[in-house]
């Protein structure tokens, strides 16, 4: 919720300091590369070394980034502002999606999911709180939030004393590495991350154009007011948070490959519609596009982990960290490209990237092979 005011606060920064669509392209850029080449290298260090005070620390960094975000008054500042969120997220990230997988109780896909949705719905609310509170208030209201922030510290330090704890019950016993990964050669999981990395491209360039550019979209094409737009905003993303929730169960009864052929390519015929739909249509769509869309990430981050048991803080922090780095650098060029031609081409043109979820044919099936 709390890194979801960046965006939030989009239009109201872009007034404040005269940005144009670059400029906010290369905030989220910054925050998202941030988070993206430091979750992998947190996340292969946390494997061989956990640590669970690492929780509260990352949330540490984000508090740090509210408050310089409340009181920037720079362009340079912002950016600062935005890296330190993105630290926030590059260290919580690896350990706490280990702390989900180690509390599943065997049902991974709904662990992960289960945490995800947490943020996600955390996600949604940002516009609204950017609606109803920064927006009247100013840009200095977003330090309010800090104390949201101090209470998350205060909750993930329990949380870590529970890890800990659990931590110590398992000294003695080998990490479990129980998967399917050695039935498969070399080459062929090399190639199936490399799948699910085209994947999470798709899927995270096209919910760029939605999560940092959609209020600009709704204003532009169909005149709505900033608040008006943060609303239709906030319906997309709370769809995302209900089509989160659905994919890691869904995933566990029936097969991860089969959410992810439904999730990527099964939402392609809805963002070919979405450039040429009306406001109500649009709006129609868009949730839609958020329910189906969403519902792949846990389902490739559970896949990929089963592909490479024993690793979980390095799949996750190179999953989570690779689909923050996609998101930044669809915003900066998607941001580039909507100065240079019109914010309606671009969703013109990323209406085809779903269509690369036919790559999901040439995934193993683990479920069959374990």
């Amino acid at each position: 919720m709390m890194q979801s005011l960046l965006p939030a606060i989009y239009p109201i920064l872009k007034a404040s300091y005269h940005l144009d669509f670059t400029q906010i392209g290369l905030i989220t850029l910054t925050y998202q590369l941030t988070a993206s080449l430091l979750q992998p290298v947190i996340g292969y260090y946390t494997d061989k070394r956990p640590q669970p005070y690492s929780l509260p620390v990352g949330m540490g960094f984000t508090l740090l980034g509210l408050l310089a975000l409340s009181t920037a008054f720079h362009f340079s500042l912002l950016l600062g502002a935005a890296a330190l969120m993105g630290i926030g997220s590059a260290v919580f990230h690896p350990e706490s999606s280990r702390v989900a997988r180690m509390a599943s109780g065997g049902q991974h896909g709904l662990a992960q999911s289960v945490f995800q949705v947490g943020g996600n719905a955390g996600t949604s609310v940002g516009p609204l709180l950017a609606a109803f509170i920064v927006l009247p208030r100013g840009q200095r209201s977003v330090a309010l939030f800090s104390v949201i922030a101090l209470l998350g510290i205060v909750i993930l330090s329990q949380v870590s004393v529970w890890y800990r704890k659990a931590r110590q019950e398992q000294k003695g016993l080998r990490p479990g590495r129980h998967g399917v990964a050695g039935a498969f050669s070399r080459a062929k999981i090399v190639g199936s991350l490399a799948i699910l990395g085209a994947l999470i491209f798709s899927k995270y360039f096209y919910l760029a154009s939605l999560t940092s550019y959609y209020t600009f979209y709704l204003m532009s094409r169909f005149q709505l007011p900033v608040r008006t737009a943060q609303i239709y905003l906030f319906l997309f993303l709370g769809a995302v948070a209900a089509g989160t929730i659905a994919g890691g169960p869904i995933g566990d009864r029936f097969g991860r490959k089969y959410v992810i052929w439904i999730s990527i390519l099964g939402v392609l015929p809805f963002t070919l519609a979405l450039p040429h739909a009306d406001l109500f249509w649009t709006a129609v769509l868009s949730v839609i596009i958020g329910l189906v869309l969403a519902s792949a990430f846990s389902a490739i981050l559970v896949y990929a982990q089963e592909l490479i048991p024993g690793r979980v803080g390095m799949i996750s922090g190179l999953f989570f960290g690779f689909a923050f780095g996609m998101a930044g650098l669809g915003a900066a060029a998607l941001g580039r490209l909507a100065d240079a031609t019109s914010i309606t081409f671009v969703y013109q043109v990323c209406a085809y990237l779903p269509a690369i979820g036919m790559l999901t044919a040439f995934l193993p099936n683990l479920e069959r092979r374990g």
